[in-house]
């Protein structure tokens, strides 16, 4: 009998010991993203289990997945969000959905790295750029667009530029609001949902004298083949893009900038009693230089990390050094986005 009891002894502290180990992470976490599509969320499940962590992705676009973890903010199925934009972390943050914590690796961010929050609800893997490309058998540098406007100001670019199909995606959703951008003013007594008429109207001609890509085609097979020589692209999208189509686009550099976007990680709040302890170790694994390297290297992004630079695709670092961000008041992008895309979606399409 005593030998029993102290076999049970033995296997309940063998049982103890094993689930004490901080190497080895015994419950799953569970990953929002919108950054999952096109091998990520595979590849970010295999490498979290070579590192110890179990790991189920759960891909969504970016405005769906903010409202999902708003609405369920009071009973949170997420441990960790990555990806979104700082519009949608910032929406997240002000629900209270979000415990701050302040990564290992936070001190090798980029010191230019904009949209930072200072609390570390959330904080910064990816900068992403949406930029506008060209076919280069059919425009040049001179030729190509200089502003964003020329698009549509200018007779030879109609039908030849194409524009989200919707407005449900945070890529597309990024265009529109680059369109607005320089006609924000709360102040002016003409304005409506806090952009004047000038950039209602704005909207309305990039969006008529646009091509809408039609069900049954691709966008970028129209890029190639010259049918719609001018399209768009997030940043980390175009190296994929060119080694696929072995097509090298050229870049629209406009004057005004171009969009912007950090792609962050945040722990979902699930009350002041949860055990936070793997996810935490979760973000400083997945946020770590070397993992952002092989991240870049695997999907050509571009880290906020300055020590995962070393090896940035071509096409990526030129996108970084030939724009620039665009000045954007998002407080007023935040405010007014989702009545925004109300107006468009009912009115110019």
């Amino acid at each position: 009998m005593k030998s029993i009891k102290f076999l049970c002894l033995l296997v309940i502290s063998v049982i103890m010991l094993t689930a004490c180990n901080i190497g080895v992470p015994e419950d799953k976490i569970i990953v929002y993203t919108n950054s999952g599509s096109e091998g990520r969320a595979e590849w970010l499940t295999d490498k979290a289990e070579d590192a110890g962590f179990d790991i189920q992705v759960v891909q969504m676009g970016g405005n769906t997945l903010a409202n999902r973890l708003i609405a369920e903010k009071n009973n949170p199925v997420a441990d960790v969000t990555y990806g979104m934009s700082q519009m949608d972390w910032q929406k997240v943050k002000s629900q209270d959905g979000l415990i701050p914590y302040t990564p290992k690796w936070i001190k090798e961010t980029d010191d230019d790295t904009p949209f930072v929050d200072e609390d570390h609800y959330y904080n910064p893997l990816v900068e992403q750029r949406i930029v506008q490309i060209y076919n280069q058998d059919v425009f040049d540098e001179q030729s190509a667009p200089h502003t964003f406007s020329d698009l549509w100001e200018k007779s030879k670019y109609k039908g030849k530029y194409a524009v989200p199909a919707s407005l449900g995606g945070l890529t597309d959703r990024t265009l529109i609001m680059s369109v607005l951008a320089p006609y924000i003013d709360e102040d002016d007594p003409n304005a409506e949902l806090g952009v004047k008429p000038e950039g209602w109207e704005a909207v309305k001609q990039y969006i008529e004298n646009g091509y809408i890509t039609p069900e049954g085609e691709d966008s970028t097979q129209n890029l190639v083949s010259k049918k719609v020589p001018i399209s768009y692209q997030f940043s980390s999208g175009l190296p994929g893009v060119e080694d696929e189509f072995d097509f090298e686009a050229g870049l629209v550099k406009p004057k005004e900038g171009v969009p912007t976007t950090i792609e962050s990680i945040g722990i979902m709040n699930k009350g002041k009693d949860h055990d936070y302890s793997n996810t935490k170790a979760f973000i400083d694994w997945f946020g770590s230089a070397e993992v952002q390297e092989a991240w870049a290297k695997e999907f050509g992004t571009y880290p906020t990390n300055v020590n995962a630079r070393d090896d940035i695709s071509p096409s990526m670092q030129n996108i970084i050094d030939q724009t620039h961000p665009q000045d954007i008041d998002y407080d007023t992008v935040n405010k007014y986005i989702e009545q925004w895309v109300e107006k468009i979606e009912l009115e110019y399409y």
